[in-house]
């Protein structure tokens, strides 16, 4: 059986898991602690991060590579573009949302909002309160893709989409996303959680973290 190592409101992970979705490899999900760091845990990847995806033989971390064997191994459906360029576009923005955004916005609302609580400690409002201007920023920039394209790296979706709806479904879970900044992100975004590759992500529930009402409804 595969077996993926992973946290529920990691992005990393979340695109990893949309990816084994979209493309119907099965996979059992095993929650890790990673900052807890477990000798067994570390074995497994001595970077001591998730996900880690354990296929084929082989345990496999960072969410990319993964990402990229997946598509090698099994190619249908697509989730890259048939040409250099196109590639490349989506390459692009895959690292924009998984660097930029993740550094910029993600990273500090998931660790003020949910793993200071998990971990003991307590946040810096200021971090928080930077962030959520942040990512207000990248809202518009997502609104200015989709006026251009019917989807965030061209005609077609894309490993793109999902990488960066990995990251705005964590930021949802927390209600942090003003959805009505750009209602063409808001409508992107319906279409991506209305995929039956979503349906994991959206059953989603941390303990002690419950998420909004509208974060599992597909019409929010």
């Amino acid at each position: 059986m595969n077996r993926l190592f992973h946290m529920p409101l990691s992005p990393f992970c979340r695109k990893v898991r949309l990816c084994l979705a979209e493309k119907r490899i099965e996979v059992e999900l095993i929650e890790e602690r990673y900052w807890e760091r477990a000798p067994e845990f570390l074995r497994r990847n001595p970077a001591g991060k998730v996900p880690i995806l354990k296929i084929d033989g082989h345990m496999m971390s960072e969410s990319q590579a993964i990402c990229e064997y997946l598509e090698e191994q099994t190619p249908t459906p697509p989730l890259l573009p048939e040409t250099p360029e196109a590639r490349y576009e989506v390459r692009r923005l895959v690292g924009w949302f998984d660097d930029k955004f993740h550094e910029e916005v993600t990273s500090k609302v998931m660790f003020g909002r949910v793993l200071c609580k998990l971990r003991g400690q307590h946040p810096d409002g200021r971090h928080l309160k930077s962030a959520l201007k942040q990512g207000a920023a990248h809202l518009d920039y997502m609104g200015w893709l989709l006026d251009h394209r019917r989807w965030l790296a061209g005609d077609t979706m894309s490993l793109a989409d999902f990488t960066a709806a990995a990251h705005l479904s964590c930021l949802d879970y927390t209600c942090d996303v003003d959805w009505d900044r750009q209602p063409s992100v808001k409508d992107w975004y319906a279409t991506l959680k209305s995929r039956p590759s979503f349906r994991t992500l959206l059953a989603d529930q941390v303990p002690g973290f419950p998420p909004p009402v509208h974060y599992a409804n597909l019409d929010f």
